[in-house]
């Protein structure tokens, strides 16, 4: 674990030094993945490219500040593609989309820009696969998740979604041995461990991805959690409720007995959670801008935690290439011109 100290601590007096010092662990990798960065970028370059307005199907990401940033841009979100007007320039959100969807922007000659995260795009092509292959398939995740919507659309007719251990018992499948399971990309590794155990011993031979489905800024950020929460007295973790990731960042807290709160910015902050605490450990979602953290930071000094340490549990350096309908209207037909992700 690699911590540094990101600014000076502020003189104190000498009564105040005898006491405790209340710090807050900012922890490192936090806030914004490649595929959400790659998604942002793709609204904002095609809002320059082709002027507003561009219309979203859902939230680009989970995340209500930066989809309120990107509707004052002149981004329209919709819930359904139906939505859409015919003909106009349609951007599927990080989360992906099922098939029907696709076919429908194809029947409303719908422009689409694709800013599905790669990641996702690899779990959707898992279950054509095993589909095609016979398989039947089981889909970890939360069943009202865009993301789950979207892969489930690749393969409905073989496909069941399970979101607990629990439910894993009652399921039923054509022949045991032909079983597969994927997941959605940003559930909690424990809670992901525990049903695919016991999938395994439902069904033994069951098949499973080459790689784990949890992304790996999903499992970043849950580690980093993990090797904080038991030297934090509060762990406030900013992004919005909707946010499946961030979520699971306050479950991994308080399963290791350290209490944790989601919050969208500092206005979420009740006092008295920080009363009796010494150390805060601050983190965030994958989709939650760094701009909401400086904001929580911020109120904490402002309220007796004047030391601040960034604590880096590993280094992030993912970073994905933009899809070719945006690469070529910059760049010209043959996308010649250099892109590069912020």
């Amino acid at each position: 674990m690699i911590t540094s100290v990101l600014e000076p601590i502020a003189s104190q007096s000498d009564a105040e030094t005898s006491a405790p010092q209340k710090r807050v662990l900012l922890l490192k990798p936090r806030g914004f993945c490649a595929g959400v960065v790659r998604a942002i970028d793709i609204v904002k370059i095609a809002l320059e490219t082709f002027g507003a307005p561009i219309y979203v199907r859902r939230e680009i990401v989970h995340n209500r500040y930066v989809v309120n940033e990107l509707a004052e841009k002149g981004a329209i979100f919709v819930h359904e593609i139906e939505e859409v007007p015919d003909g106009e320039r349609v951007i599927y959100s990080a989360h992906g989309v099922s098939p029907a969807v696709r076919e429908m922007s194809k029947q409303r000659n719908l422009k689409v820009i694709d800013a599905t995260c790669p990641l996702v795009t690899k779990v959707h092509i898992e279950a054509v696969k095993f589909a095609k292959q016979g398989y039947s398939l089981v889909l970890i995740g939360h069943r009202d998740h865009d993301e789950i919507e979207g892969t489930l659309g690749e393969a409905p007719d073989v496909t069941q979604v399970v979101s607990n251990v629990a439910e894993v018992e009652a399921l039923q499948v054509p022949d045991p041995n032909r079983v597969a399971y994927l997941t959605q990309t940003t559930l909690s590794l424990d809670e992901a461990r525990d049903i695919i155990h016991a999938l395994k011993l439902k069904f033994p031979n069951i098949a499973g991805p080459h790689s784990q489905d949890i992304c790996y800024a999903t499992e970043n950020r849950q580690v980093a959690v993990r090797n904080v929460a038991h030297n934090a007295g509060l762990v406030l973790v900013v992004g919005s409720t909707n946010s499946s990731n961030s979520n699971r960042l306050v479950e991994v807290s308080r399963n290791l007995g350290t209490m944790g709160y989601l919050i969208d910015n500092s206005d979420a902050i009740d006092p008295k959670w920080l009363e009796g605490v010494a150390n805060v450990a601050v983190t965030a979602g994958a989709s939650a801008p760094e701009v909401l953290v400086e904001d929580v930071v911020n109120y904490l000094r402002q309220n007796g935690f004047s030391s601040v340490e960034e604590v880096e549990v590993m280094p992030e350096n993912v970073r994905f290439g933009l899809p070719p309908e945006i690469v070529q209207a910059i760049g010209g037909a043959d996308g010649s011109a250099p892109v590069h992700l912020r």
